[in-house]
């Protein structure tokens, strides 16, 4: 088919000297297959001796697929990409490798003050003996931290916050310095649910909330626009509550 695809990205900001910025990951190639993940939502065991369709919350969803990057391309894109191509020039695709495993790593929240608690022995030796022979303990804090918030974004119907929950790197070719110049990249996304989303602190915590719904809202109406293609002869057959 002729005519420019729209490639996948994934988005996410990355804190710098100068405050956070976007760091948008656009697919060089597109993978060819995606496999979409579902996990059935939790029963709900409270009422299940009265109701078995009785859940909790709403089912689980993960997106498992493989990427293709090579620093070829980029030169040879040099003209539509100036910025990409002498990246690949100096690093190959390392960049683009740095910045998918840049996504595992826990990042400062925004706000200093949310701070977690650990126990920590006190005393000589990290430990102090109290009369009974326990050891006494004392809570300290420390900032709280979370890996960045990643929104996917496959198509304008499909747009979700995720949590990469595996990352897998295979390098195949090098330059002269050992910079890899082509690699094959297996990622997996775990979608964040409604409940999920209530704990994020980051700058993406409204984002994601607003592309998770709008990404629902379109699900639901293309279930609907589905009802109009049901076979009249098969809605017969069903038995009648009447």
């Amino acid at each position: 088919m002729a005519g420019k695809f729209m490639k996948g990205a994934l988005v996410s900001f990355m804190p710098t000297f100068i405050g956070s910025l976007p760091n948008v990951i656009v697919f060089q190639f597109n993978p060819e297959t995606i496999t979409h993940t579902w996990s059935p939502a939790s029963p709900d065991q409270a009422r299940a001796s009265t109701d078995p369709l009785a859940v909790k919350g709403v089912p689980g969803e993960q997106f498992s697929f493989s990427l293709a990057v090579d620093s070829s391309d980029m030169i040879a894109d040099a003209a539509a990409n100036p910025v990409g191509a002498g990246l690949a020039v100096v690093s190959g695709v390392y960049s683009r490798l740095a910045a998918l495993e840049m996504l595992q790593y826990p990042l400062p929240t925004k706000d200093q003050s949310l701070l977690g608690t650990v126990s920590v022995s006190i005393g000589t030796g990290g430990v102090s003996a109290s009369a009974s022979g326990a050891a006494s303990t004392q809570k300290a804090a420390v900032p709280r931290s979370e890996v960045p918030t990643v929104i996917f974004v496959w198509g304008p119907e499909r747009i979700v916050p995720v949590r990469v929950t595996a990352l897998t790197i295979t390098e195949k070719l090098y330059d002269p310095l050992l910079n890899p110049t082509h690699a094959d990249v297996q990622i997996t996304l775990k979608v964040l649910t409604p409940d999920e989303l209530k704990g994020i602190k980051s700058e993406l915590a409204t984002i994601a909330n607003v592309a998770y719904k709008y990404s629902q809202g379109l699900r639901q109406a293309l279930a609907i626009a589905n009802l109009g293609d049901a076979a009249a002869s098969i809605i017969g057959m069903l038995p009648s509550p009447f």
